[in-house]
């Protein structure tokens, strides 16, 4: 039998009340216990301390021991899919999430899968920081199969619940899996990336950073001048845009008029960029391709190679260097992270004749399509694999509504 098929029969002619959540013969909502406490006053533990969103911390203690649906009262990070989360054993709970359950007619799980649907908005109140008020929660109708059977409605809540729970597992399993797959793939590339860039003194000509190409600085025009950006279509690369190795687009986009009159310069197609001052060169330095005409802001320098030498191999040796440049570059002090120009432009590469580059090149653009094709198929299988679940979900929770009941 189908799972559709299956879904049908077990959903066949049956009867659903809709109850309020504010119905203490069939929930609870146990918001006395909460107790918010600053973190600088919590005690370290192993009991998770929930907020609107997240565990926000591990402590001492707990304000709660059971299954509990947590629904935020305020702060949800986003509004349209509101801030629902399960949690199961002892817990602490802040102010900012409502704590329900369900009684001996309801299985809490089956709540809480039935609240993920739920459109929160029309019960909200408030402005910038919605809040749902208990007056408000309280309203909220949740369906109750063959109310008048208590052991037969507890037997289909707890399949759905079956249903669904197996989906959430499958995506857990599969993001596990890939993302395995994923770390194997990215140090296997680190490996042989180093290894391909390893070279003896005597072997390859070593050129210091300075000596590779043409280098430019970064410049920002005038944010007071809306003719500098307004419908802007060239590339006005900042920190922010550098997270890939290679980068074409940008979170922001200047005019010809801005790149005339601003101490920002239009630099060719086929440069690399890097990262010079930042919070993030606290970690690592981002480094880039850039294979379009693009423009940049004062916290990056861009190279342009010279014509016997290839940006690609640049691009892939400034990734496998990284860690080796920001130590030996980065300034010492100062309020943000900043790389020394003196330092970076001293630091020393192996250049090989441009034939030998292209061969490198070729080994480790395949190595890149191999890692980026399983990158962007983690979130594709992801996405079908959540796409089931909601499908089956609304399928699962499709009951008839009378007027009154509505999210």
């Amino acid at each position: 039998m189908s799972e559709l098929s299956y879904l049908e029969k077990l959903l066949d002619g049956v009867e659903v009340e809709w109850r309020n959540l504010g119905d203490t013969s069939l929930f609870e909502i146990a918001n006395n216990g909460r107790k918010p406490v600053k973190a600088s006053l919590r005690i370290a533990g192993e009991t998770p301390y929930y907020g609107a969103n997240n565990i926000q911390d591990y402590v001492d203690g707990y304000t709660h021991d059971g299954e509990y649906v947590l629904i935020a009262e305020d702060g949800s990070a986003s509004l349209e899919n509101y801030s629902i989360q399960y949690a199961t054993g002892k817990f602490w709970a802040n102010n900012h999430v409502h704590v329900v359950r369900g009684k001996e007619r309801v299985h809490s799980r089956f709540l809480y899968h039935y609240l993920c649907i739920v459109n929160f908005l029309p019960f909200l109140t408030g402005g910038g920081r919605a809040k749902l008020t208990k007056g408000q929660l309280i309203e909220i109708p949740v369906p109750i199969p063959c109310p008048d059977n208590p052991e037969k409605s507890l037997a289909i809540q707890s399949e759905i619940v079956r249903i669904l729970d197996k989906f959430t597992a499958l995506t857990a399993e599969l993001t596990a899996e890939l993302t395995a797959e994923l770390n194997m793939r990215k140090k296997q590339y680190n490996y042989y990336r180093d290894q391909l860039l390893s070279f003896d003194d005597d072997e390859v000509e070593w050129k210091t950073l300075g000596e590779i190409g043409t280098w430019h600085g970064g410049g920002t025009p005038s944010k007071s001048r809306s003719e500098f950006w307004e419908d802007g279509s060239i590339p006005w690369i900042s920190p922010k845009d550098m997270g890939r190795p290679i980068v074409d687009t940008s979170e922001d986009y200047i005019t010809e008029e801005a790149v005339e009159q601003s101490s920002t310069k239009l630099v060719p197609a086929n440069s690399i960029a890097i990262v010079v001052r930042s919070s993030i060169l606290d970690k690592v330095m981002p480094s880039a391709l850039i294979p379009v005409p693009a423009t940049f802001n004062q916290d990056m320098k861009v190279v342009i190679p010279h014509c016997n030498i290839s940006p690609n191999y640049i691009a892939h040796i400034m990734r496998s260097r990284g860690d080796d440049i920001l130590r030996a570059a980065k300034k010492s002090g100062g309020s943000v992270a900043s790389i020394d120009s003196k330092k970076l432009f001293s630091f020393r590469i192996p250049v090989p004749h441009l034939n030998e580059q292209k061969r490198i090149v070729n080994i480790l653009d395949k190595f890149d399509t191999l890692a980026n094709s399983i990158t962007e198929g983690l979130p594709r299988e992801i996405e079908l694999r959540q796409k089931q679940y909601e499908y089956y979900r609304d399928l699962l929770f499709s009951f008839p509504r009378p007027e009154t009941a509505s999210n």
